[in-house]
């Protein structure tokens, strides 16, 4: 499909979209033709990372806002059309992208978001796991020996009030 160039958009959604899966979801919009007002996008794809929008409805339901469903649109749109107007599509960092064949191509056709748009989750990826495990467990042991000075402090003012604990 890629090579066939009816590839026109991928959006990455998020997930809990469905009650019935926890999963994230990828919108591909497919087309046969790629040439629309005098706007040619062959070769072209467009990648949507939309897989943190959205607002959690219920524990386990993530409901998109409308303006999230409105910016989705707009950014296709403008980039279907991208005409000389005030609305001239851009690539967003973090948000879409505009990938080549040839790009795709050198990355074995693989059609993975993060292959193309700097992902949310890449900016939170801050170092090798073993550091960050390091500073996780030097927080925990500093919480817990807070928690032991709090539960002394406690139990010394019921004390003080005549309470047992």
């Amino acid at each position: 499909m890629v090579g066939g160039d009816v590839v026109e958009v991928m959006a990455a959604l998020p997930g809990q979209l469905f009650l019935n899966t926890q999963i994230p979801v990828c919108l591909w919009f497919l087309t046969n033709d790629k040439i629309q007002r005098c706007h040619d996008r062959r070769g072209k794809i467009l990648f949507v990372d939309a897989h943190q929008m959205g607002t959690m409805e219920i524990r386990v339901n993530r409901v998109p806002a409308d303006e999230d469903i409105v910016k989705i649109g707009g950014i296709v749109q403008v980039w279907r059309d991208n005409s000389e107007t005030e609305h001239t599509y851009k690539d967003v960092s973090v948000f879409c992208y505009t990938a080549t064949l040839e790009e795709i191509e050198k990355k074995s056709f693989v059609l993975t978001l993060k292959h193309y748009v700097d992902t949310a989750d890449q900016e939170e990826d801050d170092g090798p796991f073993d550091q960050k495990m390091k500073c996780l467990t030097t927080l925990l042991k500093q919480k817990q020996a807070e928690g032991v000075r709090l539960n002394g402090l406690i139990e010394a003012n019921l004390k003080r009030l005549r309470y047992e604990f």
